[in-house]
This record gives C-alpha cells, structure tokens and sequence, in this order.
C-alpha cells in the first residue's frame, strides 16, 4: 500500500454520488480510486450510498485502505439483501429511498457525482432541483470521466437555451475531466444562497 501523507485537519464533507454496477469500463474504477487518495489526502469525510460493488466498493475499498473517513447510507431492504459495504463501520440504515437521498445533504459541505446509471442521475438531478430553489446551496462536481457526461451538460446547456432555466442556472455545478480537478472545484465553486427562489422561474 502506497504511504499517503495526509494534511492535519478534515477540511470538509462530502456527499458522492456513483454506481453500483461492476460491469464498466476500467477506467471508471481508476479514476474512482484516484478521487478517494485525493480525498484521503485532504482529510475529506465522505458520505455515500453504503454499497459494496461497482464504483461505490471502490470509493469505500480505497478510503478505507488508506486510513480515510466514510459514511454509508442505505434503506433497510438493501441492507437484508446484503448491498451494504461490510468495511464501512459508520453506517445508517433508512426506511425508504427518499429518506436516505434527504440524509446524503444534511451537514455536508457539497456533492461530488461520478459516472453511474438511472439512481445516480436521479441524486444528481433531484440535488440540482433543490439548488435551483435555494434550498441546497452546496457546490456541486461532476466527474465526466470518459466524456461520460458530455450528453448530460449538452442537455441542461439546452435547459438555458430553450428558456426553462435561467442563464445563471449553470453557475450550480461544475464539470470537470480529471479526479485531481474535483477538490479545487469544490473549492472554488460560485457562491450560492436561498436567494436562488427569486430566478428559479425564468420570467
């Protein structure tokens, strides 16, 4: 195992959003493992969806490997199916799925979205929605490994250019190519405030 020197103090808390799927690309897996060294390296708690497969069992492998700091979230019946990541020690079991997206965002310090399927997207847009009204004002990354997520910004850029969202709308997330690029996003992400409801109708 590779020695990773960390920094003293944890600087924020993250909220990842990625799939479950073991059946993708390489590269997917590479870049995940990348990201969670960053992470580690930082001192970034990390909260995420508590699975043990695809691109969330190797966000958690990786953490923990390295002496990082991971928090699953899951609904019980995930739980009785045996999803849960058996290495993640800080877990939190929830009735339903839309309790467990609620918990994602409560005292995190901004979402981070890798590739990943139907239940990613949905976290991501639902998060967007919420950002959009002022209600979540978190940064929000997006890792467009592969280019995975050039189709996703085309669309929300169509969102603006057809007038269903204001132009200001797309200063809510930031996308980004490399997993070395995701921290200094977070960190350098546009300001945004509940002040957001009074555009979120584009008039």
């Amino acid at each position: 195992m590779m020695e990773i020197i960390k920094t003293n103090d944890c600087k924020m808390k993250i909220c990842v959003y990625c799939a479950s799927s073991s059946k993708i690309d390489s590269s997917f897996f590479d870049a995940t493992e990348k990201l969670a060294i960053e992470f580690v390296k930082e001192n970034i708690e990390i909260v995420y969806g508590g699975g043990a497969t695809g691109l969330m069992g190797k966000l958690a492998d990786t953490i923990i490997e390295h002496g990082g700091k991971i928090k699953g979230i899951m609904p019980k019946f995930m739980n009785e199916v045996e999803w849960a990541h058996k290495g993640v020690t800080d877990f939190e079991l929830t009735e339903t799925m839309h309790e467990r997206k609620a918990k994602f965002l409560v005292n995190i310090d901004g979402v981070v979205t890798l590739p990943g399927g139907s239940g990613t997207l949905e976290e991501l847009l639902e998060t967007i929605s919420l950002k959009r009204l002022g209600l979540f004002t978190k940064p929000i990354v997006i890792l467009n490994t592969n280019g995975y997520y050039d189709s996703l910004r085309q669309m929300l850029q169509n969102c603006v250019s057809e007038n269903f969202m204001h132009e200001k709308h797309l200063e809510m997330w930031t996308f980004v190519d490399d997993p070395e690029q995701v921290i200094p996003a977070l960190r350098n992400s546009t300001i945004w405030d509940k002040a957001a409801i009074n555009f979120a109708v584009n008039k």
